[in-house]
């Protein structure tokens, strides 16, 4: 039933970039030729940047929260269980284990991160190691867990390969149809080369923007769904408590957090661009279940 959500979700983001394009097609004067070309030029770079991003995830998220990983050998007693849990997780999946790994921050978070089910980490906040009880965390390796096993790391970057081509194929082609208008039949004026490029930047700023409200439900979709993947593994009412409990030691970063998305609570307000639903409304289906 995920599968075929996520794949209903594909279906309904190219169903809205064939609808531009067809639109593009019927107002726009580009020749055919030049008009595929361009398509698959941006189609190449929209998907190279996103699975550039997601190879380079894990060591991104390595150095920029100095996370230390943690293997069964560790003396720790709470750091062993993290890992024996994230272990027993990954055999009951049949995957192989994530790296395990422990970040210093005062916020109460974890996330999840990696190319693949079978090449990815789990980290967890130093603070969320001081906050929750053993059976609260374990709710919460299960949130990320899955996260991993449903790959979601892999389906969000195939969702911004589509919207980083839509995004830069529309603001080049809209430009170009802006620039011919201006020229009119006598084919001067226009934009000229640094008016064109402004207004590529601003088309793609705005693209962006509305783009965002898709990917954006799609996140929360994403969080619903590991949310009953936790309460399945660990019951519900250990999610619940662990969400609580998150909530109430909810502690902000000063930095600006490239993971934000990837973590458990990012605590965005309600609205279209919410990458997270409301811990409100998440405990709220957690005990629909």
């Amino acid at each position: 039933m995920h599968g075929l959500r996520r794949i209903g979700f594909y279906l309904l983001i190219n169903l809205l970039v064939v609808t531009m394009l067809s639109v593009i097609l019927a107002f726009v004067p580009m020749p055919r030729d030049q008009f595929y070309a361009l398509l698959i030029l941006c189609g190449v770079f929209g998907f190279a940047g996103s699975f550039i991003s997601l190879a380079l995830s894990k060591f991104m998220a390595m150095k920029a929260y100095k996370i230390q990983l943690i293997d069964a050998n560790t003396a720790n007693t709470r750091l062993r269980f993290v890992y024996d849990t994230v272990a027993a997780m990954a055999n009951q999946y049949g995957i192989h284990t994530p790296e395990v790994g422990i970040y210093p921050s005062q916020d109460v978070n974890a996330f999840a991160t990696g190319a693949s089910k079978n090449k990815s980490l789990l980290a967890l906040s130093s603070g969320m190691l001081n906050m929750l009880s053993e059976d609260e965390i374990a709710a919460v390796i299960g949130h990320e867990m899955t996260h991993i096993i449903e790959g979601d790391m892999v389906s969000m970057t195939l969702v911004m390969g589509v919207v980083n081509t839509f995004v830069m194929f529309g603001a080049r082609v809209v430009a170009t149809g802006i620039d011919v208008a201006l020229r009119g039949d006598r084919g001067r004026g226009g934009l000229g080369f640094i008016g064109y490029y402004l207004v590529v930047i601003l088309l793609q700023n705005v693209l962006m923007f509305l783009a965002m409200i898709p990917v954006s439900f799609y996140s929360r979709y994403r969080e619903y769904r590991a949310d009953k993947g936790a309460a399945e593994l660990t019951g519900a009412g250990n999610m619940i408590q662990a969400l609580e409990k998150i909530d109430r030691y909810y502690s902000a970063e000063k930095r600006q957090d490239s993971f934000a998305m990837a973590k458990i609570n990012s605590k965005n307000k309600a609205s279209l661009f919410a990458t997270h639903p409301s811990i409100a409304e998440r405990i709220k289906r957690l005990r629909n279940l």
